[in-house]
């Protein structure tokens, strides 16, 4: 994958520039993506961390035409920029995201299928819970370009941690966007992913497996809690990452206990004890 650089505005396409955002790391990857998307008027989406010298380098790509601000999610990673370059650019520019939590309070609440932009700008919302359940892609038609914030990834799959993170409605989210007939993803971390469909069905396939993995574990163990199950279930994934693991170890349990296949005492309690329906 060529390196992503951080501060550095690379233009992606005719319409499209990235500035990569200086918060490399286990689950950021090179560092959040912010996108400015236009020509004389500009959408800034994920304006990521607010780090004083990303958000200069945002606004300086931008050039006086930032009309709109688009927040895909409001996880720390990826909204906080935006209320400071909100309050930066002034009261012209529209702040819009799916609800007002974890401190945005966005101009505007945008719903699903809502279009964001004006002339030869149409990013369309598309409502995509499941990594958080205020999640937004957001598509531009004119290059059937889907920004997929957290919702895909390029280098690393999604963590679902409940319960604001949901399995079935995640899993849901990917067949929806897999529907879509997409150019290419600009993710929230990562590279353009050239084929789309590839890579959702991977995201599809390794979910599922990881789904038959847990059952399988807990078929052998009779009964056991999402700490006992977390090395065996993520063999394949470095021990450090296993306390992330273990939320989306839950959200797969949780899923199997709606569905009927597996028990538990209070499947909203982490540490409850999972046993097999």
């Amino acid at each position: 994958m060529p390196e992503l650089r951080a501060g550095v505005a690379e233009v992606l396409s005719e319409r499209v520039v990235r500035v990569v955002a200086p918060n490399p790391g286990m689950m950021t990857g090179p560092g959040t993506n912010t996108y400015l998307v236009g020509k004389d008027e500009v959408a800034v989406i994920d304006p990521g961390p607010d780090d004083a010298g990303h958000l200069d380098a945002v606004a300086e790509a931008g050039a006086g035409r930032i009309r709109w601000i688009a927040v895909t999610h409001t996880h720390s990673d990826h909204a906080p920029g935006a209320v400071v370059l909100r309050r930066r650019l002034g009261p012209e520019v529209s702040l819009v995201a799916h609800s007002a939590r974890d401190g945005l309070v966005p101009d505007e609440l945008v719903t699903d299928g809502q279009r964001v932009g004006g002339p030869g700008l149409h990013l369309r919302a598309l409502h995509t819970p499941g990594h958080a359940s205020n999640h937004l892609c957001f598509l531009l038609e004119e290059e059937r370009l889907l920004f997929s914030g957290d919702h895909i990834m390029n280098g690393s799959t999604v963590v679902i941690s409940p319960p604001d993170g949901d399995m079935s409605a995640y899993l849901a989210s990917l067949e929806r966007v897999r529907g879509l007939d997409l150019a290419a993803i600009a993710p929230g971390h990562g590279a353009v992913i050239n084929d789309p469909e590839a890579k959702i069905d991977e995201y599809l396939s390794h979910r599922f497996a990881r789904e038959r993995a847990v059952v399988a574990a807990l078929a052998g163990a009779g009964e056991a809690t999402v700490d006992h199950l977390v090395a065996q279930v993520y063999a394949d994934v470095r021990p450090q990452l296993h306390p992330v693991a273990r939320f989306s170890l839950w959200a797969h349990l949780r899923k199997l206990a709606a569905e009927g296949r597996v028990t538990a005492g209070d499947v909203d309690d982490l540490d409850t004890t999972w046993r097999p329906a």
